[in-house]
């Protein structure tokens, strides 16, 4: 590949040529910002290298030049807005859409309405409210707390704002302990219909709540769930993506955690063609903390992404992420990345941020990206870590060791690898769950 086609590509994803665009949004993806720069070297000196024939086999193409629209601004200090008008279409030289598959995403990135039946809605709502919890209700726009943590950073998020007339509002009382979750059913009813939603959940002061979203079926989702931790609350959210093959889902999750409160957010994906989840954390009181906390298993042509900004802006505050996924598959991708942001005010913070990827077979590739951004040296400690693999020899070799079969072996590492995650789930019904659906997706690549 010449740098001449590099340059026709550039200018073809300007001119919003779609294919171009899908092309650019995996080549970006496809390595590290400074291992990219290296290779688009390599690339002008030498089109054969072996770094570019990879490319050009899986069909990608790398940029000449980086946009200015990468790293032009503070991760905290993002444009936000209600307005669809203030929000450019994604284009993959942003840097928070650099590996996405636009073209893959398109019907999410359109500003359209929630294609609503008589009788048939695209997507189902059910929800059950545990014992001595208030009814479900609605907010408005501008209804508080609606609109009052999370305001739109992109286009989705924007449209899902906008296109939702009422959000689901599900809160905990003053001082009450519910001790059974809420859980709401979001079932889509159509690869081809378009559903947007606002989901507002709130722990006042003194109070503790476990909210369960699961998705299933098959829509095209664009959704924004916001969190609202109450000082000295207790606020536990599990979203489980467990939709069908085809379904597209883009979601914005926006928590901000109040004085001594904590928010643990849980993510799982398992289902979808392509699913992407933002999740932002905002700690803006005194000893506030935040656990994050995600699993992920990407199949063939599967596409999964997530991300997590945690913006500390107040001091004694704690936060922890971790999320661990496996691939197979030729065409499995997935895509992590994760930023946390500690201001000059926020002395005394304490966090770490973790990613494991686990490959299982040929093909298969993920993009593990952590950023740590310090503004004061007065903090407790921060880190991150993040590793792809495939299986550990020494493992496998000490299991076969011991009589065990090369196939069970393997079950064995891999449930190891996602035990420690699964257990710090607080519901026992999910843990089962989640059991049950990694042994289905082992059953698929080692039978």
């Amino acid at each position: 590949m010449t740098t001449s086609d590099m340059t026709e590509l550039k200018d073809a994803e300007y001119a919003e040529d779609p294919a171009a665009d899908e092309n650019a949004g995996h080549a970006a993806g496809a390595v590290p910002t400074a291992a990219r720069d290296a290779l688009a070297a390599d690339a002008a000196n030498s089109a054969d290298s072996a770094a570019v024939a990879e490319l050009e086999d899986e069909g990608l193409a790398l940029t000449d030049e980086q946009s200015a629209a990468h790293g032009a601004h503070n991760r905290g200090d993002r444009a936000r807005s209600f307005e669809l008008s203030d929000h450019e279409r994604p284009t993959s030289d942003i840097e928070e859409w650099r590996f996405t598959p636009l073209r893959r995403f398109a019907p999410l990135l359109e500003d359209t309405a929630t294609d609503d039946r008589e009788g048939d809605p695209a997507v189902d709502y059910q929800v059950d409210v545990p014992e001595g919890a208030p009814e479900t209700s609605t907010l408005a726009v501008g209804e508080a707390p609606r609109g009052t943590v999370l305001v739109p950073e992109d286009l989705p998020s924007a449209v899902a704002s906008v296109r939702s007339e009422q959000a689901l509002y599900l809160v905990a009382p003053k001082n009450t302990e519910i001790t059974e979750p809420y859980r709401v059913e979001i079932t889509g009813r159509g690869a081809d219909r378009r559903a947007n939603a606002h989901i507002v959940l709130e722990t006042k002061e003194s109070s503790t709540a476990t909210f369960v979203l699961n998705h299933t079926g098959s829509a095209q989702y664009a959704q924004n769930v916001e969190m609202v931790a109450g000082d000295n609350s207790q606020m536990t959210v599990i979203s489980l993506q467990d939709w069908d093959d085809d379904a597209l889902h883009i979601a914005t999750h926006h928590g901000a955690v109040g004085r001594d409160a904590k928010i643990k957010h849980i993510v799982v994906t398992l289902g979808g063609s392509a699913v992407r989840v933002n999740t932002i954390s905002d700690l803006v009181r005194p000893g506030g903390e935040v656990e994050n906390l995600g699993l992920y298993f990407s199949d063939e042509g599967q596409f999964l992404e997530h991300r997590l900004f945690v913006d500390h802006t107040a001091p004694n505050c704690t936060s922890d992420s971790a999320y661990k996924g496996a691939l197979q598959g030729r065409s499995a991708r997935s895509v992590w990345v994760g930023d946390v942001l500690i201001r000059k005010e926020a002395e005394g913070t304490n966090t770490y941020e973790l990613n494991r990827n686990l490959v299982l077979t040929e093909g298969a590739r993920a993009d593990s990206v952590p950023n740590l951004e310090i503004e004061t040296g007065e903090i407790e400690g921060a880190g991150h870590a993040a590793a792809t693999g495939r299986f550990d020899d020494e493992q496998l070799f000490y299991l076969r060791a011991r009589g065990i079969s090369e196939k069970e072996a393997r079950r064995l590492v891999v449930r190891g690898f996602f035990a420690e995650l699964i257990q710090r789930i607080d519901v026992p019904e999910i843990r089962e769950h989640l059991t049950e659906s990694i042994e289905t997706e082992l059953s698929r690549s080692m039978n």
